[in-house]
C-alpha cells in the first residue's frame, strides 16, 4: 500500500512516498482495519515532521507515517459495524508511537476509537471533525468554566478555534474571537459575542482590554501564541495551552492547563450527526491528493488559509 514517510527530521521536503505491506485482518489484536478515503494534516503534524517534538517521542525515529485524523471504509467487522460501514475518528499518535499514522491507504485501528460517518457527510468534512472536536471539547472541559464567563478564544477562523467558538457559546458562555479579518459575521453567526481582528499578540491584548469587560476569565489559546496573552486574563483566572512548547508562565494566582485529546467516539458521533444536521460547522481549507502532501505541509506551515488541510487517498 502507499504511504507517506518522514524519512529525517526537517522541512516538508523530508515527505516521500513509499510502499509498505498492507495490513492483514487479525495481524494485530484488538485492532480493525479501515481503508481510507481522506487524512487530515495538523499543526502537530509539522511540528514532528520539523523535528521540534524529537525528544517527547522518545525511541521512534524516522522513517515514520505522520497523521491523526481519518475518513473511510471499514474493513473488519466490529460490533454494531459491518464491513463497508463510513466511519470516521482519530489515532492518538503520541500515546500509541508505533510510526504508523494515517497518510497511508490502510490502518490499523482500535474499535473504541471509531464512528460512523452520516451518508450526508463528505469524507473531507468528516475527517475535519475527530481531532479538533475532541481538541475543543476536552480543553473546554479542562477550562471548567461555568455559564455566563467570557472566554477569549485565538485562532478562531481555524478548525479548532472555530469548534471551540461553537461548543462555547452552547454551553452559554460570552465568547470573544480573535480571527482573520473577513470571519466576523460567520464567527458571530456560529456564537462569538466580540470579535477582534487577528494581528501581533500585542495588538490584539490591546483589542482586547479595550473592549467590555476589559480582562476575561480564560484564554482558549488555538493559535498558540502563548505567554503573550496573559495580561487579557482576570486575576485567577485560566488559560488552555494546546502546545507543549506554549505553555505560559502562570502569574496572578492563574491556572494553566494542558489539553492532548484522548478518542472519544460517543461524543464524535454526536458531532459527524450535528454537521448532518448543519449545527456544528467545521472548516476545509484545502483538498489535496497524497502525492501532494508536501505542498500541503507548505501551505498549512504558511497559514495558506485556515482550516483543516486533507489528503485526499
Amino acid at each position: 500500500m502507499r504511504v507517506v514517510e518522514v524519512t529525517a527530521y526537517g522541512g516538508p521536503e523530508v515527505l516521500r512516498m513509499a510502499r509498505r505491506p498492507e495490513p492483514e485482518a487479525g495481524d494485530v489484536p484488538g485492532r480493525v482495519r479501515v481503508r481510507l478515503k481522506a487524512a487530515g494534516v495538523n499543526q502537530a503534524d509539522l511540528r514532528i515532521r520539523a523535528g521540534r517534538y524529537a525528544d517527547a517521542v522518545g525511541a521512534l525515529k524516522p522513517p515514520f507515517v505522520l497523521g491523526t485524523d481519518f475518513a473511510g471504509k471499514l474493513l473488519d467487522p466490529v460490533p454494531g459495524m459491518a464491513p463497508g460501514t463510513r466511519v470516521a475518528g482519530f489515532v492518538p499518535w503520541y500515546e500509541e508511537l508505533t510510526g504508523e499514522g494515517t497518510y497511508a491507504e490502510v490502518v490499523r485501528v482500535a474499535p473504541e476509537w471509531l464512528a460512523p460517518v452520516p451518508d450526508d457527510v463528505e469524507f473531507t468534512v468528516a475527517a475535519s471533525l475527530p481531532l479538533a472536536a475532541a481538541t475543543a471539547q476536552q480543553g473546554l472541559d479542562r477550562l471548567d468554566l461555568p455559564a455566563g464567563s467570557t472566554l477569549l478564544v485565538t485562532g478562531a477562523s481555524a478548525v479548532v478555534g472555530r469548534l471551540a467558538v461553537q461548543f462555547a457559546s452552547a454551553a452559554g458562555m460570552r465568547v470573544v474571537a480573535v480571527a482573520y479579518e473577513g470571519d466576523e459575521s460567520e464567527l458571530r453567526v456560529l456564537g462569538a459575542d466580540h470579535v477582534v481582528t487577528r494581528g501581533a499578540p500585542e495588538d490584539v491584548v490591546a483589542k482586547v482590554l479595550a473592549g467590555d469587560p476589559d480582562r476575561v476569565d480564560a484564554v482558549f489559546d488555538g493559535a498558540l501564541v502563548g505567554d503573550a496573552l496573559l495580561p487579557v486574563l482576570k486575576d485567577d483566572g485560566v488559560f488552555l495551552a494546546l502546545a507543549p512548547d506554549r505553555v505560559p508562565t502562570a502569574e496572578r494566582n492563574i491556572r494553566v492547563e494542558t489539553v492532548r485529546a484522548t478518542p472519544d467516539a460517543d461524543r464524535l458521533r454526536q458531532n459527524l450527526q450535528k454537521v448532518a444536521d448543519r449545527e456544528l460547522i467545521t472548516r476545509v481549507a484545502d483538498v489535496m491528493p497524497l502525492e501532494e502532501v508536501a505542498e500541503a505541509h507548505r501551505r498549512a506551515e504558511a497559514g495558506h488559509r485556515p482550516g483543516r488541510i486533507i489528503l485526499m487517498i
